[in-house]
């Protein structure tokens, strides 16, 4: 029997497509020119990823508290990330409901391809399910309610449609390669980046690896299909404690900020 989409969202192995969703979102020119102009992405790439993960989080599990703070956080980052289009480059605007609907889409198509490269295709309501979960990601912004496709095949039209066009430009893929062959990060994180950048290049559209300069060949596609079979037999026999980790820290480490922050009458047991 297909488990239900619940027993998906705080699955860890989900940070296994980070580097794709990323790529994909870069991808979008206007995405691509406002993150370099603006993010400090390659300079601090955990505390980046770490900030989005507690977003998505916060949005799908959290309290409302917990929801209102990590929409505060984006907005406000948000804020200075916006330039008018002039004759050397062209515009950007991370309110635009636009770019905010292609970053959901980017998450939500990410999580299904490694939810169903780990557990095998979703049945119907799973899969209904998780769709409209990750649209929340997008709506808890400024994106209007009624720009999320309507169903799964609305959005897998819209999906072909964005992927035919996409393609990294400069500004894109200098901040791409600046996360993928990181310098100035702990060493840890380098040491793990060649299998991450494995990873995303087999995860990318064929386009989007050469827009990154990601080569990739036959023996590479057998390696990463035969890596991808190991792991949808380990990954699900370990603990649900190890596997919902890194969920349970981004909330924990949230809650620990918003304790921090309450006036002493607002903690939790503690009356006016």
């Amino acid at each position: 029997m297909v488990q239900r989409v619940a027993d998906y969202r705080a699955e860890g192995i989900l940070l296994a497509g980070a580097g794709r969703a990323i790529l994909l979102q870069l991808a979008n020119p206007a995405v691509g020119r406002g993150v370099a102009a603006h993010s400090t992405f390659t300079e601090r790439p955990v505390n980046r990823l770490k900030g989005t993960l507690t977003y998505v989080y916060a949005i799908m599990y959290g309290t409302e508290e917990q929801a209102r703070e990590v929409r505060r956080r984006v907005n406000q980052a948000h804020v200075p990330v916006r330039r008018t289009a002039d004759e050397s480059t062209g515009g950007y605007n991370a309110y635009e409901p636009a770019l905010q609907l292609w970053v959901a889409a980017t998450l939500y198509d990410t999580a299904r391809t490694i939810t169903e490269k780990i557990r095998g295709p979703l049945d119907d309501d799973a899969a209904d399910a998780m769709y409209q979960d990750y649209a929340r990601i997008g709506t808890a912004l400024q994106l209007p309610p009624d720009m999320w496709p309507k169903d799964r095949a609305e959005f897998g039209r819209y999906w072909e449609e964005q992927l035919a066009a996409l393609h990294a430009d400069e500004e894109g893929v200098r901040v791409g390669r600046g996360l993928l062959f990181p310098r100035h990060t702990a060493l840890w994180y380098r040491a793990i980046m060649p299998f991450a950048r494995f990873l995303t290049a087999g995860l990318l559209p064929a386009q989007l690896r050469t827009d990154y300069g990601l080569a990739w060949s036959d023996r590479q596609q057998r390696r990463f299909d035969r890596t991808w079979r190991i792991l949808a037999v380990a990954y699900p026999r370990l603990p649900q404690g190890i596997r919902h980790w890194f969920k349970d820290y981004c909330l924990a480490e949230l809650e620990k900020d918003l304790r921090g922050n309450r006036h002493p009458s607002q903690r939790q047991g503690i009356s006016a």
